[in-house]
């Protein structure tokens, strides 16, 4: 696949500290299968659907303490050294890079104002996602914050994005658009979250049968969160992994209802 517009998700990882775990896990429930991830990059394992690049999982790092597992999601940017510093102008904190992965890319680590981590990937011989959509490929993403106010302001200010407000008088949901192509979600983290859960983006993979992957999330040890539920978006479940990662499992080809209307954000 071509490089992606600036601000495009581009790549999703997690590290885990039982990888061969969590190769298990994912392999039942999306399907996925593996390289062996070379040592020289610290035993970076890819994940595959149908043959394509779709994740990628990792142990940590050498000397580095084992944290909460979670998914990454990475912006596509022509330029991390830049990026990297709209993300300090605009209030954010760079956690890692910007940093050459060998002649794949360079790629930096931040923090957004509202407490969410993120990834910017400057493609080189890896351009990302080899698949959107299809089952075992990444579909969609949210960011999960309990300060949207700052996670508004910040995103469009460090990429391009224009700023919708999805009508529903039950949740606060904003649409981050490149053009008129919606590319990401945002959605204020309400009670239901427990305090200490911090904030975070969900990744949403396809599936081919959204109950069907239920079943396997929870057969193999992870834990159900929300749905399964039809959406006009498509059947849709909230998961977390037996490590402790949340994501979600998406059927597009399920989708039931009428789309909501989005209007430009007044904020």
């Amino acid at each position: 696949m071509a490089v992606q517009p600036e601000g495009t998700p581009c790549w999703a990882d997690a590290t885990f500290a039982d990888l061969a775990g969590a190769k298990r896990f994912y392999g039942a429930v999306l399907g996925w299968t593996f390289d062996e991830g070379a040592e020289e990059y610290g035993g970076y394992s890819q994940a595959y659907a149908d043959g394509k690049p779709v994740a990628a999982l990792a142990p940590p790092m050498p000397g580095q303490e084992p944290g909460p597992a979670g998914w990454c999601l990475y912006l596509a940017s022509p330029d991390v050294a830049a990026t990297a510093a709209a993300v300090r102008d605009r209030g954010g904190e760079v956690l890692m890079g910007p940093m050459e992965v060998g002649d794949f890319g360079s790629m930096l680590l931040a923090r957004e104002p509202g407490g969410t981590t993120f990834g910017a990937w400057q493609a080189n011989r890896h351009e990302g996602f080899g698949a959107y959509g299809q089952p075992g490929a990444f579909a969609w993403a949210e960011v999960y914050t309990r300060e949207p106010e700052r996670t508004d302001a910040f995103f469009p200010a460090v990429f391009p994005y224009r700023l919708k407000r999805m009508a529903d008088e039950h949740i606060d949901f904003k649409v981050f658009q490149l053009g008129d192509t919606p590319v990401l979600g945002r959605m204020r983290m309400g009670e239901e979250f427990p305090p200490e859960v911090p904030p975070y983006i969900n990744v949403y993979f396809g599936v081919a049968d959204c109950d069907a992957a239920v079943a396997a999330a929870t057969g193999n040890g992870g834990t159900l969160l929300a749905g399964p539920m039809d959406t006009p978006f498509g059947r849709f479940a909230s998961v977390r992994d037996p490590q402790g990662a949340p994501f979600s499992v998406i059927d597009l080809s399920a989708a039931q209802g009428e789309m909501p209307d989005l209007s430009d954000d007044a904020a």
